[in-house]
C-alpha cells in the first residue's frame, strides 16, 4: 500500500511539474505573475503583522496563479477544439481572462488594506 502512495505522488508530481514548466514556457503572463510572487512572497513577512496577516498575503499571490493556469488549461482546450473563430469559444477565453484579472484585483485589495492598516 505504501509503495503504491509513493508512486502515485510522484507520478502526480512529475505531471504538475510538467504543467509548471508547460505554462512558463508559453504563457508570459504566468512568468510575470511568477517574477512578481517571488518578490512580494518576502515583502509579506514584513507587511503583515500576524501571522494571518501573512498568509493572506500570500494566499492571494497563490491564488492569482491558480486561477492563471486554469486560464491557460481553458485557452489551450478551446484551441485544441478549434482555432476558428466562435462566439462561445471567445465567450469562455473572455471569461477566464475575467477570472484572472478579478483574482489580480483581490490580491491588490488584500495587499492595500493589510499595508494602509499596518501604517
Amino acid at each position: 500500500m505504501k509503495n503504491i502512495i509513493s508512486r502515485r505522488i510522484l507520478k502526480t508530481s512529475k505531471y504538475s511539474l510538467q504543467g509548471l514548466l508547460s505554462a512558463w514556457k508559453s504563457e508570459e503572463a504566468f512568468r510575470i505573475e511568477v517574477i512578481l510572487l517571488l518578490v512580494l512572497l518576502p515583502a509579506a513577512f514584513f507587511i503583515g503583522k500576524s501571522a494571518v496577516e501573512i498568509c493572506l498575503l500570500i494566499m492571494s499571490l497563490f491564488i492569482v496563479l491558480i486561477v492563471e493556469l486554469l486560464n491557460t488549461g481553458l485557452e489551450k482546450a478551446i484551441d485544441r477544439i478549434s482555432m476558428d473563430i466562435n462566439h462561445i469559444s471567445g465567450f469562455v477565453k473572455d471569461v477566464g481572462s475575467a477570472a484572472v484579472a478579478i483574482s489580480l484585483i483581490q490580491a491588490l485589495v488584500v495587499w492595500a488594506v493589510i499595508y494602509f492598516t499596518n501604517r
